[in-house]
């Protein structure tokens, strides 16, 4: 299951950092197909069956 930071100081600043990076990662240096949010890397830990914990920027985490 993948749900949003329960901190909503946190998903809100993230989100900002995302509308003014046109949906890349705020945290990720360039603006590459692999940086876009939901982001690879995250992408690759969800289809990880063994992976629990939070995304890069910290705002999804997967239980």
């Amino acid at each position: 299951m993948i749900r949003l930071n329960p901190d909503p100081k946190v998903v809100a600043e993230i989100r900002a950092g995302l509308e003014a990076k046109g949906g890349y990662c705020p945290c990720r240096v360039g603006r590459l197909p692999e940086n876009k949010c939901i982001c690879e890397e995250f992408r690759r830990q969800m289809a990880d069956p063994n992976f629990h914990g939070y995304c890069h920027c910290g705002l999804y985490y997967k239980e």
